[in-house]
């Protein structure tokens, strides 16, 4: 069992903060599986720290004190990349004027970080496979084979078994890789490490450029815990740089950080915790928004002002009874979005906030399904039952339509 303190004693080492159970979970893992010799695959975006993972895992192996190599196999063009991770004889190319030995074997006995594994050229990975499977390589111009022991980390941002589908990744050498897998979460998966990597950057470059370092006001931390971080922790130390040498100020607020962070609009960062709670699931604008009232747990206040403007939202009218509409079972929480849960197509709530331009309201006692269906049943004899022109004013096509009128017991109308 792998102790808080071997965890915090990890961090220390390698410098990386945070406090996260996704974070620490990954590192227990590094920690467990560094004293075999099992292949890795250390699976997470572009700027998460990848690299960090696997020389904890050769820190703490039995080959610590042999050679650590770190490869980024994107960055070795495709024509070069067999030469430099298995060498090559003189002669065996135009440009080898001398033999050369290859990553593999310069680091026998050692560890080999292979990043971006995903980019190697078909005809590598078998090498490659080869190497996993039995130890052994040929240089390039060779016929010789030769053996090495090494272990093997990889890591990659792709999901290799799509690439694998599509026949730019060997199956066999993925499962061969992925023995232990090893995910590192996201920036946004981890938002209350986001302040304490903030303070760390902004003193580091406080003390390298000899300026007072900078702070954020409230509204600021809120944004830049709420902004996706798309680079993750390279992104971030990167923003930080930035602000520390180009602003003048200090004490940043909101509207100076939104500057430094361009790519994203700032109407969507309060967005962001909606798809990252919904990511995968296909859930509608209006699922999301009950996701984004219920799933962050905002406090009372502010929950109850939010539930006001969706409910004000969908029945058009303004609304104290909150709780009545939404359909609280007695719990604090509405029925509908569970009973809603999975379909992608219900009618927006723009839609439902604009039907009938002044036509009889909807009966503010029923859930908002129940209202749902009322919108569709009006629509339908608005339009003499026509599914067409009733789909165009609800917002929804004329096949959602059909499985709407199926789902309510609509054929009739």
């Amino acid at each position: 069992m792998i102790d808080k303190q071997q965890i915090q004693s990890v961090k220390n080492r390698f410098e990386i903060i945070g406090n996260s159970p996704l974070l620490n979970r990954a590192i227990e893992m590094a920690i467990k599986v560094a004293t075999t010799d099992i292949t890795v695959l250390i699976l997470g975006e572009s700027g998460v720290g990848k690299e960090a993972f696997s020389k904890i895992i050769h820190s703490i192996s039995r080959r610590k004190h042999n050679t650590f190599i770190a490869v980024n196999s994107g960055a070795i063009p495709s024509g070069t990349i067999d030469s430099e991770l298995f060498g090559h004889e003189k002669g065996a190319f135009t440009s080898a004027h001398d033999a050369r030995k290859g990553y593999f074997e310069t680091a026998n006995n050692g560890t080999i970080f292979l990043d971006e594994i995903g980019e190697l050229p078909l005809e590598t990975q078998s090498r490659l496979l080869r190497v996993l499977e039995n130890g052994e390589f040929l240089k390039v111009g060779s016929s010789k084979v030769q053996k090495t022991d090494v272990r093997v980390v990889a890591a990659t941002n792709r999901d290799l078994l799509k690439r694998a589908e599509k026949g730019k990744f060997r199956e066999d050498l993925y499962y061969r890789l992925s023995s232990v897998t090893i995910h590192i979460p996201a920036l946004r998966e981890r938002k209350e490490d986001i302040p304490l990597l903030f303070m760390k950057f902004a003193s580091d470059f406080s003390d390298k450029y000899k300026v007072p370092a900078i702070e954020l006001d409230g509204d600021a931390e809120n944004m830049l815990m709420n902004y996706p971080w798309p680079g993750n922790i390279r992104q971030l130390r990167n923003v930080v740089e930035q602000i520390s040498i180009l602003e003048t100020e200090r004490l940043i607020t909101a509207a100076i950080l939104a500057q430094h962070l361009p790519q994203i609009p700032k109407e969507k960062f309060e967005l962001t915790p909606v798809a990252e709670a919904a990511s995968g699931a296909g859930l509608n604008e209006r699922e999301l928004l009950y996701k984004f009232l219920f799933d962050i747990k905002h406090d009372v206040s502010e929950l109850k002002a939010m539930m006001y403007n969706l409910i004000s939202t969908l029945q058009g009218r303004p609304t104290t009874d909150y709780r009545r509409l939404l359909g609280h079972n007695g719990n604090g929480y509405p029925e509908t979005p569970a009973a809603t849960a999975g379909h992608d197509d219900f009618v927006p709530h723009e839609e439902i906030a604009d039907f009938g331009n002044g036509e009889a309201e909807p009966n503010p006692t029923l859930s908002l399904q129940e209202q749902e269906k009322e919108m569709i049943k009006r629509a339908l004899h608005k339009h003499a039952g026509k599914r067409k022109p009733a789909a165009a004013e609800l917002g929804i096509s004329e096949r959602t339509l059909y499985r709407k009128i199926k789902e309510f017991s609509l054929e009739d109308l």
